[in-house]
């Protein structure tokens, strides 16, 4: 298993580890600038990111068994590419 820190490290060799950590970290900023104005970010190979609205629901606390209502929320949602599903299922 891998940690968020050695990661970058590892798939950029020729960089410093201080220089992944921001290219890194540059990536994800801007996946969450995008997905705040609502708009569709895409890695060609790897995945989309798109936003998806749920509407409000009811649901029910497991401990009480009493009636609850979920609000609308806004949701992140991660949609592999083909070439990252086809790399993982061989």
């Amino acid at each position: 298993m891998t940690t968020t820190n050695e990661t970058p490290a590892r798939s950029l060799p020729n960089r410093t580890k201080a220089q992944a950590k921001t290219i890194v970290e540059t990536v994800f900023a801007s996946i969450t600038a995008a997905a705040t104005l609502g708009a569709e970010t895409s890695i060609p190979g790897f995945s989309k990111f798109k936003i998806k609205d749920t509407p409000e629901r009811e649901a029910r606390n497991p401990g009480t068994g009493a009636t609850i209502k979920v609000p609308a929320a806004r949701k992140l949602a991660f949609q592999p590419a083909k070439a990252l599903k086809d790399t993982l299922n061989k």
